[in-house]
């Protein structure tokens, strides 16, 4: 018998989760969240359950995101109520770990993206390892920035997470404790004895604070004044432009880097993901995950993701086309049809989820 995808089991003190699919970067699967949100709800109710603690298998990834090959067979076939099944599930799953009322320890260690960052950067305690690679790369691949980021990137100081929705940036423990997207770095060598001190009985702050360490220098805090001045703009091509002046009068290659990385992502995700910023830090968790939502209802219908699918993984590293393939060529009007009211489809939260 195959290993089960997901584990959802009671240890000692804590409910514990393990991401259990290793040999595809513990990507999610419709089950993985079913499972992940049926164990939350039971775990609430249980007092025996002290806390919620979620790790990946292995050691290269904590989870890198939904499975986006099977999306995009799902989207090829035509069959987008399967799609938007999931991704319903999945945006009910964030906000329930959002407004979950015990502690939900996540420990990020080797890849978090996407997906990953749903079901972590929610959580109240986010634990950084040494190998963390944080990203939201989805602009790449012709999708947009979601499970709850309108929310949280929004909110990050110095425009953070507005570099990060818009570049696709990677960064490691320091930054992401920097920015506040982590809560507390431990070494990735206590891990284990993080995870086995965390099914104890105790204050759970101070079982973390035994293992917790100064976190790394932030990479990018060099970039924190460049970045906040380049991507506090009212649209990409002033974002560009400043970019493009940074790298005129510096030999520092960042601004170079990060301009390049823009104009090659789709520019129909790009001016979503930036509308999204713009409107996110005035928002609940519950209207950001319905605002993503409504556009995940669109983008699922178009050309974009299907291609920036293609070009990254079917036909790795080859060129998308997209359409349309210049920023000069959206119509304001269709970004704002994207984040339209969808009525009777609209994204809800069920009472029995930790209302």
């Amino acid at each position: 018998m195959s290993d089960p995808e997901i584990i959802c089991e009671r240890r000692g003190a804590a409910g514990f989760i393990l991401l259990n699919r290793p040999d595809a970067l513990n990507a999610l699967t419709p089950p993985m969240v079913r499972a992940l949100g049926a164990s939350l709800l039971q775990w609430d109710q249980d007092p025996a359950i002290a806390r919620v603690v979620i790790r990946g298998a292995g050691n290269r990834a904590f989870c890198v995101g939904g499975d986006i090959r099977l999306i995009r067979d799902q989207g090829l076939a035509g069959d987008h109520a399967s799609q938007l099944s999931f991704w319903r599930a999945e945006y009910q799953l964030n906000r329930m770990i959002a407004r979950y009322k015990k502690p939900y320890v996540a420990l990020m260690d080797g890849f978090v993206m996407g997906g990953g960052a749903g079901v972590s950067i929610h959580g109240s305690h986010r634990i950084a390892g040494d190998r963390l690679a944080f990203a939201m790369p989805e602009v790449s691949i012709g999708f947009f920035p979601d499970v709850g980021s309108t929310f949280f990137l929004s909110r990050l100081p110095h425009r953070i997470g507005v570099w990060l929705a818009l570049a696709g940036a990677r960064i490691g423990a320091g930054d992401a404790c920097a920015s506040g997207l982590a809560t507390t770095f431990v070494p990735s060598a206590e891990y284990d004895a993080l995870a086995e001190a965390l099914t104890l009985q105790g204050d759970t702050n101070a079982l973390i604070a035994r293992f917790s360490a100064p976190a790394p220098a932030p990479a990018t805090a060099a970039h924190f004044k460049l970045i906040e001045t380049c991507f506090d703009a009212p649209d990409i091509a002033t974002i560009l432009s400043r970019l493009d002046a940074a790298a005129a009068r510096s030999s520092d290659s960042f601004a170079t880097v990060t301009a390049a990385g823009l104009r090659q992502n789709s520019p129909t995700s790009l001016a979503i993901a930036l509308r999204q910023m713009q409107l996110g830090a005035g928002l609940t968790i519950e209207d950001a995950l319905r605002a993503e939502f409504r556009i995940v209802s669109r983008i699922c219908r178009r050309h974009d993701l299907y291609e920036g699918v293609r070009a990254a993984i079917i036909d790795k590293g080859s060129a998308p086309q997209w359409r349309p393939a210049r920023l000069e060529d959206i119509v304001p009007s269709d970004i704002d049809t994207c984040f339209a009211p969808l009525g009777a489809d609209e994204l809800e939260f069920p009472m029995e989820a930790l209302a």
